[in-house]
């Protein structure tokens, strides 16, 4: 099948277009996305569409993505393409919030994307997805958390602003993409930090995908049908939680729901999966821990008891409250003082500890940016600590290894030494690990396996953050 009839194939398949939609393409200027743009300008008229083309230039690479940005314009000019594009401030955002440079960019960039929809009455956003984007992101899912919202990769069409994304590549391999392109004679830009492993992306293109492909070349292909596959099935169960949901969950007040214990048990463990996140999204209006395998499950384990009480601390101070048959999820109103018990540290996520304090755990190799001169940057090895990573307050017992000393310090004479009042040590924050090993004690000091420099087997950074001026005393 050649690649125009498998792409026409899928997109017919998917439901993808529809006459008289106005696409808008995101164009980069590189090889996946101009094969895009020359695939919808050659079959525009057959498909009777519109086409719109869209280009984010981030700033990050000076003049090399500047002339990219010159690149995609002129060939929009010359083929009579409607484009937009823009430049967007990048580096001095990351300078300003902090955080992951490739997720500040996607919230950019879909953001500038969202306003040309709704300004130019466009339905549909059109992004250049693979097959072999498909079968990377299952894999990095798989190595992350495994979480059955992260191995449905990437949909071929789902909601976006007043419209929908549609993905009509997926059903192809890049290397296709590649072929056609040169078959009609397409230029396209190369961007250089593709080819480095900074990035965890880049890393299972270059080194794990290869692998694959050796022991079959049609993995991506598969890569593909699984998801679709998976997709469909979790859409029917989805269905039937959220049928289940008003039966096992009320809403209580503002940002505020009860679970029914004993009817949540009744449930299988994948319905009560899924209940649980449609509860987060109502909780917090977006799908964005939909991805958290350590959330879902301290949220579960709560749930398997209706004896006696207990609490949980979540993202973005809310709480869950167990007492006997009910467990209640609300937002503290008075965080501060708030009798924290645990709070669970999501990966690559600032988390905002109570004594305005936030710290980021990630993957070392990312490219992570900090705000203001208050921040401390350590290194670790994750074989070293077990997951999930916690912050709570100090429990009896509680002892630090630290650098410099053959025994352990505990907890109570470290406060003393660095005279901390007594009513603030009950609250102070503390990060553990999931066999209570203590990481560091927020804004004091943090533990022997930690350090200021990368070492070799370091693969983990902790950055803590303070608007105040006791962070960068940390030791």
């Amino acid at each position: 099948m050649s690649f125009e009839l498998k792409v026409q194939k899928y997109i017919s398949e998917q439901q993808l277009i529809e006459k008289g939609d106005r696409l808008l393409i995101a164009c980069s200027g590189g090889i996946d996305s101009m094969g895009l743009v020359h695939f919808f300008k050659k079959f525009q008229h057959i498909f009777e569409i519109r086409l719109f083309v869209a280009h984010v230039d981030h700033m990050l690479r000076g003049e090399t993505s500047l002339e990219d940005r010159f690149f995609v314009e002129q060939f929009c000019h010359q083929n009579n393409i409607p484009v937009f594009s823009t430049s967007i401030p990048i580096p001095q955002l990351l300078r300003e919030e902090g955080g992951n440079s490739q997720a500040i960019c996607r919230r950019e960039r879909y953001t500038y994307f969202e306003e040309l929809m709704k300004q130019n009455n466009i339905q549909k956003l059109v992004t250049a997805h693979h097959a072999d984007d498909q079968l990377e992101s299952i894999l990095m899912a798989l190595t992350k958390a495994g979480t059955i919202s992260g191995m449905k990769g990437i949909y071929a069409s789902r909601s976006f602003s007043t419209g929908t994304i549609i993905r009509p590549f997926l059903a192809v391999t890049k290397e296709e993409i590649r072929e056609y392109l040169q078959e009609k004679g397409g230029l396209y830009r190369e961007d250089a930090s593709n080819a480095k492993d900074d990035y965890t992306r880049n890393r299972f293109r270059h080194h794990i995908v290869p692998l694959l492909k050796n022991e079959n070349r049609n993995v991506s292909s598969h890569a593909v049908q699984f998801a679709q596959n998976l997709q469909q099935d979790d859409d029917v169960l989805r269905a039937i939680a959220l049928e289940r949901f008003p039966h096992i969950v009320a809403e209580s007040g503002k940002q505020s729901y009860t679970l029914k214990i004993p009817l949540f048990q009744k449930e299988p463990v994948a319905l009560q999966r899924r209940i649980i996140l449609i509860l987060l999204n109502y909780l917090y209006n977006s799908s964005k821990f939909n991805h958290s395998y350590t959330l879902i499950s301290s949220i579960l384990s709560l749930c398997e008891s209706s004896h006696g009480s207990a609490s949980l601390h979540l993202p973005e101070q809310f709480v869950a409250k167990r007492n006997y048959e009910e467990v209640k999820f609300e937002k503290l109103t008075d965080f501060m003082y708030e009798n924290l018990s645990h709070q669970t540290v999501l990966m690559e996520e600032w988390t905002q500890l109570q004594n305005g304090t936030r710290i980021y755990i990630g993957e070392a190799s990312n490219v992570v940016h900090t705000k203001g001169q208050n921040v401390r940057t350590y290194f670790f090895n994750s074989k070293l600590v077990t997951t999930p990573l916690l912050i709570r307050t100090r429990a009896n017992g509680d002892r630090i290894s630290l650098k410099g000393m053959e025994d352990p310090k505990r907890l109570s004479r470290l406060f003393i030494d660095e005279k901390i009042p007594l009513e603030e040590r009950a609250y102070w924050p503390i990060l553990v690990d999931a066999k209570d090993q203590v990481l560091a004690v927020i804004g004091l000091r943090v533990s022997k396996s930690l350090s200021d420099l990368k070492r070799e087997s370091d693969d983990m950074v902790l950055m803590i953050a303070s608007e105040n001026s006791n962070v960068s005393s940390l030791k």
